[in-house]
Parts: C-alpha cells; structure tokens; sequence
C-alpha cells in the first residue's frame, strides 16, 4: 500500500531544487540566454556550501557561499554569451564542465581518500507533520522565491526589461534599456538560484558532498522551463510532476506488488513522464524571440 502523505512530503522535497533551477532558468530564458551551465551551477552551488558550512560549522553561511558561487557563475556565462558573443550552447556546456571539474578537483584535494565529512544541515519544521515536516528552504522557494521571482518578471520595470531584451533587442535598444546589464542581471540572479537549488541537497538533503550529487536535475530543469513556456508556475507545477513520479517510484520499488517490473524502468520513470509532457505541450511552442541569439550594439 502506499503512504500518500509520505509520498507527498518526499515530492516536496525532491522537487525544491529542481524549483530553485528552473526558477532562476526561467529568469534567464526570458532574456534570450540559454543557459546550459545549470548543472555545473548546481554542482558547484553543492560544493561550495558543503564547504564554506564545513569550515564554519554554519549551514547559513554555507547558502550564502553558494549564492555568491552562483552569481559567479552567471557572471562568467555573461562574461561569455554577452561580452564576448561565445555561441550559447558552448559556452553553457563549458561553464558547466568548468564548474564539475573545479569542483571534483578541490573536494578530492581536500578530502580525497577519507571518510565523508558529515556537516550540521537544516533541520525540518514541524517534523512531527506529516507533508508539513520540510526543511526551511523548501518553505522558502514556495512562499518567498517563487511568487518573488513571478511578480519581478510580471510586474516591475526590471522585468518589463527582461521580456523586452528576450523579445526584440533592437527595440530594447533603441528604447533606452541597456541590454547587456539586463543580461548580466537576469544571469547573476538566474545562477544565485540555480546554485542555491544545489545546495539545498548538501545542507539540507545529505549532510556532506558525494561526486555526481546533482544527478541530472540542471538538464531536468532545462526541459521543465520548455515544457512551461517560460513561465513560472508552470515550471513549479512540472518540478512538482517529476518530483512525484520519481518518489512514486521509490515507494514502487518496495511494494511487492510492483517486485516484478524491472528496477531500470522504474529509474527511468520521472524522465519517460518528463519526454511524454514536452511531447504533448511542444506543439505550437512559441520562444522568446531574442531567444539563442547574440546581439552587439552597432
């Protein structure tokens, strides 16, 4: 038998990165930029606040280093897609083999060949709870982040920006707005979110740093912003959508009814539904107009 309300808590709890990522996907989407570094942001997001929260004893700190590692991390892919016009694909494949790299090198240089290090994480609230037991970053990415990032796009000025530099450029332009701040601007908080996405899994999630611990899910949140057409709720509700396939399956994996379906297929059920969800939406898909295309200032 399945546990709905355990099944419900683990959703929330698998999908608060991939909520974080596509989040700050979709604040830079938006401006046209593809960014294909949101695994190596992610990853490094990971490390660097496993580290700094190893060093400091201080699970906060750690969320502020990656924060301030993700904001780097879009500065460079600017650095990149905006300064120096690098093809967005390139740029976003090496940002993120740049980042993994870095990040591997230092973890096995400074605790290569030991045991794990175990670091004082967030703890849960309301743990007695069932689906309200989450830790505090999950409650913040649904009540602060999420609609923050939604009314930022739809209903201030910078996010007027945003659309209009993801639309037509030229037009921007030619109305006054600078589009390489706006894209810089639209980086650095997209990688600040991508990166916290990350870290939620080490201080959080896990408690210490393990090699290939983001597993995926930058590539994940890349075909949720697809799949929501660069919207944001939409990209919450499709995060939630893999997240609970992907607990469904775990629970799955321990019914004995379900002992006889191959553990392969059950893995790869949450990116069968993901493929299945673009398949059905991506007619009539509609991109940004600026979208994958550089633009220099004549």
């Amino acid at each position: 038998m399945i546990d709905i309300l355990a099944l419900i808590g683990a959703m929330l709890v698998a999908a608060t990165p991939l909520i974080y990522a596509a989040t700050g996907e979709v604040l830079t989407e938006r401006a046209g930029i593809l960014n294909l570094g949101i695994e190596g942001t992610m990853y490094a997001g990971a490390f660097s606040g496993f580290l700094v929260a190893a060093k400091t004893g201080s699970p906060w700190l750690g969320l502020a280093a990656a924060l301030v590692l993700g904001v780097v991390a879009g500065a460079l892919m600017g650095l990149l897609v905006v300064t120096l016009g690098v093809n967005q694909h390139v740029a976003g494949i090496g940002t993120t083999l740049l980042l993994i790299g870095a990040s591997e090198f230092t973890n096995r240089l400074l605790y290569g060949g030991g045991a794990l290090v175990q670091i004082d994480k967030f703890g849960l609230l309301f743990p007695d709870v069932p689906v309200l037991g989450q830790y505090v970053l999950t409650y913040v990415a649904l009540i602060v982040v999420v609609p923050f990032v939604w009314w930022l796009l739809r209903a201030t000025g910078f996010g007027l920006r945003v659309r209009a530099v993801g639309e037509n450029p030229e037009a921007a332009d030619a109305a006054g707005i600078s589009v390489a701040r706006t894209r810089y601007a639209a980086l650095m908080g997209g990688g600040a979110l991508m990166a916290a996405g990350g870290a939620f899994l080490t201080l959080a999630v896990v408690g210490t740093f393990t090699l290939n611990i983001s597993n995926g899910r930058g590539w994940v949140c890349i075909a949720l912003v697809i799949f929501a057409r660069w919207r944001v709720w939409p990209a919450v509700l499709g995060a939630l959508l893999f997240a609970g396939v992907d607990a469904l399956q775990l629970q799955l994996v321990i019914t004995p009814a379900f002992s006889g379906i191959p553990r392969e297929l059950m893995l790869a059920l949450p990116y069968l539904v993901v493929i299945a969800a673009l398949a059905a939406s991506g007619r009539g898909l509609v991109y940004p107009g600026a979208y994958l295309k550089p633009y220099r200032r004549a």
